[in-house]
């Protein structure tokens, strides 16, 4: 069994010629090589912003992959951070650049990769697969990785998670491993002057599904409890009513837009809502708008909604009392990162990380008692870490509060019903590129949601109320 050198396996080396290996870090530690191209198109960037840092010009800071790959679109890399950021998902990962000579594995285009148990192959980490070159040209049969310290993928027989301790390095064939943890294929790539060993795109990982649907779902277990323990009791739909109304003797000379009769005569839901405070042929008028409604019509509108003290006219959306919605419980993140948004190159960006669980709907929702999917969670959205963008996410704070973000219903992409789906508050879920409308640049956004927001009763006045 061979010993193995030092991790740094570039640092031995002090040919002036070198090649530069990019790679990934997954979540469980282990490190990925880029693809040929995608590498060379990293290292052309690197160096030319390197340079442009030292006085030849601007530094971008960020490195879009789909550039080099078209699969690899929602990728960016920010250099100050060495971090890869997937736009559509928010992952994030570490990303490192090592430096070895022609003469090396990765100088000559070598990869080594493990078989896994489904058949798949996964190459090493690049100074693995220099060091497994180096003990085959010694002649070794059997390396051990374990002192290399470093994260490795584990083989057919370790358990998951698992660092194997030894490589058998048999070859039977040249471009293959016997059925064991490794295998080589010999790869010469020039691309830009750069033969660089890569063999996989990136394909950020993330937890089992199983882990993060049990701690969510325990999560919401817990606001649950703390709901009900602490909420205050709801008024009675018929002094909600009255709250927000004063009775005319005379009715006006109009329909009434809830049910389509005149006012004169009886409330067109007399015959389905019942209730001994308010009389089939009572009219009232909303007290800030002055808006005319059957009073039975506004108490049945009432009570196929949430039922949260609110009300909100049919005619022209003024809110009355604080609006609230039917979204499920969940969770709302922020964190804020240097790269900036197209159209807002002169400040950072402000990431926003929505996650709901599947569950079971409420009384509030369609179907009480059924279940309902969350799809497409963690969602991530974009704002312009400036003012504008940063009174925008205080606001989205209070919607979310307020349950107006999301809502259960009828997806309008797949048709799915009892889902969660957005609630009429448009959010960016893209960052450089607007083809569907969901990303950047958008020069009206802020604008535009400022607005939204305003029609679900969230203004700058209920940030001055906190």
């Amino acid at each position: 069994m061979a010993m193995a050198p030092s991790p740094s396996l570039a640092q031995v080396y002090t040919s002036p010629v070198a090649v530069a290996v990019w790679e990934w870090q997954d979540a469980l530690g282990i490190w990925h090589p880029y693809s040929a191209p995608v590498c060379s198109y990293i290292e052309q960037q690197f160096v030319q912003q390197k340079g442009q840092r030292f006085g030849f010009g601007s530094l971008a800071h960020s490195i879009p992959l789909g550039q080099a790959d078209p699969s690899l679109a929602p990728y960016i890399i920010d250099l100050p951070s060495w971090t890869q950021f997937r736009q559509d998902t928010g992952t994030m990962r570490a990303v490192r650049r090592h430096l070895f000579p022609q003469h090396s594995a990765p100088g000559r285009g070598i990869v080594w990769e493990w078989l896994s148990d489904d058949g798949t192959w996964t190459a090493y980490e690049a100074s693995i697969c220099d060091y497994l070159e180096q003990q085959v040209a010694r002649g070794n049969q059997l390396v051990d990785l374990a002192p290399l310290g470093a994260s490795l993928p584990s083989g057919p027989s370790s358990s998951p998670g698992s660092i194997p301790a030894t490589v058998p390095v048999q070859m039977p064939k040249p471009s293959r491993v016997q059925q064991a943890l490794a295998g080589m294929t010999s790869i010469l790539m020039s691309a830009i002057g750069l033969p660089v060993c890569l063999s996989r795109a990136p394909q950020p990982a993330s937890p089992p599904a199983s882990c993060l649907a049990s701690k969510s779902h325990n999560s919401v277990k817990r606001l649950r409890k703390m709901s009900v323990k602490g909420g205050s009791p709801k008024p009675e739909p018929e002094q909600v009513i009255k709250n927000y109304t004063e009775e005319l003797k005379t009715p006006p000379d109009e329909d009434c837009i809830i049910c389509m009769e005149k006012l004169s005569v009886v409330s067109g839901y007399s015959d389905v809502t019942d209730s001994k405070a308010i009389g089939p042929m009572a009219v009232g008028r909303l007290t800030k708008c002055s808006h005319a409604f059957h009073l039975l019509c506004l108490l049945a509108m009432y009570c196929n909604g949430n039922k949260d003290g609110s009300l909100q006219c049919p005619s022209c959306k003024t809110i009355y009392g604080e609006k609230t919605g039917t979204q499920p419980r969940g969770k709302m993140e922020v964190m804020r990162f240097q790269m900036s948004l197209p159209g807002h190159e002169d400040c950072g960006t402000i990431l926003i990380v929505y996650n709901i669980p599947h569950g079971i709907q409420g009384p509030e929702h369609p179907n009480p008692g059924k279940p309902f999917t969350a799809r497409g969670f963690p969602r991530q959205c974009y704002l312009p870490d400036n003012a504008q963008g940063r009174k925008v996410l205080e606001l989205l704070k209070v919607a979310w509060k307020r349950r107006l973000i999301f809502t259960v219903g009828t997806s309008s992409t797949t048709g799915e019903t009892d889902t969660v789906v957005w609630n009429e508050i448009h959010h960016k879920t893209e960052m450089d590129r607007n083809v569907t409308g969901h990303g950047y640049p958008d020069p009206n956004y802020l604008h535009n949601v400022l607005a939204e927001l305003a029609a679900q009763g969230v203004t700058e006045d209920c940030l001055e109320q906190q």
